[in-house]
């Protein structure tokens, strides 16, 4: 199943997508987010649309693709979790999961303008697999429990300003992970039953000029072991989003320019769809 939410900001409207038509989730609940996906909000869609009761969302709501989950209560992502962009980056594969955190206002739609900060040099991009949380995961007991607690997966952008996130950071990573807009997440949420997330294959364009192209099976860490290494340290929410690292071909490998306004990057993830966004020069408040 793909779950979706589309209108402006701050008036979207959920939907379901199935067999290239779009179907409004408005009788069942006011939004995608945590409270639906923790109270069985997936089953209920499901039967609702097998048993054809829900409407087509009309063209004219479906003006702008908003991220497919409302605003989480936490981004948690997962640094240098491909080897060859740890090794780009001028480090080892790490031993276990580096863990850092972007704020929930980082997340917006797949196809929303991101704003480069003012003064920046350095704005990079990241195309990664998202986990979106379905029930609450705190001390699981295995990593086998782990997708008892996933509700799907999305696209996104783990966008970031490397001076910030290297030579400001004071040895954390979120000050270069934390701009509004930083976080272009969807088009769908897509179900586990979807998808193999362990072969999936990731791929990055700048200007239409090839970037990365990766297989999450070369995750150093998986979703499975993630998700549950995360629990032993902080309650993941239903809704909460984990990104779980991007492969080689960013900018900070030196290989590539950074990101100047006009620029257009496009990412796609098999069975996850694409995103595209234009960068622009963010203003100073």
């Amino acid at each position: 199943m793909k779950l979706a939410r589309f209108g402006p900001q701050g008036a979207e409207r959920p939907a379901v997508l199935d067999r290239g038509e779009v179907y409004d989730l408005g009788g069942l609940t006011a939004d995608v987010d945590g409270a639906f996906l923790a109270s069985g909000g997936i089953e209920r869609a499901r039967t609702a649309l097998a048993q054809r009761q829900l409407p087509v969302l009309p063209q004219q709501a479906r003006s702008r693709v908003a991220a497919p989950v409302a605003r989480p209560s936490a981004v948690i992502c997962v640094g240098m979790n491909y080897a060859e962009h740890a090794a780009e980056s001028g480090s080892r594969p790490p031993s276990t999961p580096i863990l850092f955190l972007k704020t929930p206002n980082t997340v917006v739609g797949p196809e929303d303008p991101v704003a480069i900060p003012p003064g920046s040099e350095r704005t990079d991009w990241e195309v990664e697999l998202g986990v979106v949380i379905g029930k609450r995961a705190y001390r699981l007991a295995s990593v086998e429990q782990s997708m008892e607690h996933v509700a799907g997966f999305v696209i996104g952008n783990d966008v970031s300003e490397r001076r910030h996130q290297l030579e400001d950071s004071g040895g954390q990573w979120s000050k270069g992970k934390c701009a509004p807009g930083f976080m272009p997440t969807g088009p769908w949420l897509v179900t586990p039953d979807e998808v193999d997330h362990t072969g999936l294959r990731l791929r990055s364009w700048v200007n239409g000029e090839p970037r990365q192209d990766s297989t999450t099976a070369d995750m150093v860490f998986g979703v499975e072991y993630l998700v549950w290494h995360i629990s032993a340290y902080l309650a993941l929410e239903p809704g909460d989003l984990v990104m779980t690292g991007t492969p080689q071909g960013v900018a900070l490998s030196g290989r590539f320019p950074y990101l100047r306004p006009g620029d257009v990057v496009e990412l796609e993830i098999e069975g996850l769809g694409r995103q595209r966004q234009r960068f622009v020069a963010g203003e100073q408040e």
